[in-house]
């Protein structure tokens, strides 16, 4: 099943002896088709799941890195159509598991039940709404279910017992522990509150747990895999494929892509 591949990917990673590495990078950054190829190159590169960002003009979680990415793809026009075409393009060259993050705002416009079929028609296995809580979930749970897609859910620090209990119920894939809060690319995780969140979550779900939110290097990946199941980097990568000429985009991406994956191991 396709939502079962998400799962699948990260619990192989760790019987490899590391943690699976997640990465996330926006769909229309610098441009539609440069864009596919840092993706593509991340997964080259050792990527366990490529998180595929759809720009939104009004973000809760990103910090200063990505909304400026993002911006720059919504300034050059582009939709959510174009956004579904990046993913088509990057599912026909990559065989790992791949998911769209965005708000719960976008799949409310164009409709669960459409946007579900979407993203199946489009080859992905799942979303991540990290603004949609757990226990309200239900109408977008039964759509992405209908769809065999899984849905991750976002835990962090200050989350009830309560709330992560109603995460564990619905989450299908994996959990997306937060690493620190605020908005992500400003400041370095927090691995004391990460790795109790981690373990707090664990009592939920048997779900892989991946922690993601300030996690810029090798080294940061090193000590999040110690206690983690799978590592996100999304900021990091970003920066990646900004630091320079466009052309040479990817091939920044899978240096970094190579080395986080290197300091995933245990």
């Amino acid at each position: 099943m396709t939502a079962e591949r998400v799962t699948a990917a990260l619990r192989a990673a760790n019987d490899e002896g590391r943690a699976g590495l997640l990465i996330y990078l926006p769909a229309g950054y610098p441009d539609l088709d440069t864009s596919v190829a840092c993706m593509v190159a991340a997964a080259e590169a050792g990527a366990d799941v490529i998180e595929v960002g759809f720009p939104f003009s009004d973000p809760m979680m990103d910090g200063p890195t990505i909304q400026a990415a993002n911006q720059v793809a919504l300034d050059a026009g582009y939709t959510i159509d174009d956004d579904f075409e990046v993913c088509r393009k990057l599912t026909a060259q990559v065989d790992v598991p791949c998911l769209p993050m965005t708000y719960v705002t976008i799949a409310d416009v164009r409709g669960y039940d459409q946007f579900a079929k979407d993203c199946a028609d489009a080859g992905l296995d799942g979303v991540i709404l990290p603004d949609l809580p757990a226990d309200e979930a239900g109408p977008w749970v039964a759509a992405a279910r209908g769809a065999d897609l899984a849905t991750v859910f976002l835990a962090s620090s200050v989350s009830t017992d309560e709330r992560l209990e109603a995460i564990g119920d619905v989450a299908t894939g994996f959990v997306y522990a937060a690493g620190l809060l605020g908005v992500t690319g400003v400041k370095d995780v927090a691995q004391d509150d990460s790795e109790i969140l981690v373990g707090r979550v664990r009592e939920h779900t048997d779900l892989p747990v991946a922690v993601g939110i300030g996690i810029k290097t090798p080294e940061d990946a090193y000590r999040v895999a110690a206690y983690a199941d799978g590592v996100i980097v999304g900021s990091r990568a970003v920066q990646a494929a900004s630091d320079g000429a466009t052309a040479q985009a990817p091939d920044r991406v899978r240096d970094l892509v190579a080395a986080l994956r290197d300091g995933c191991r245990r």
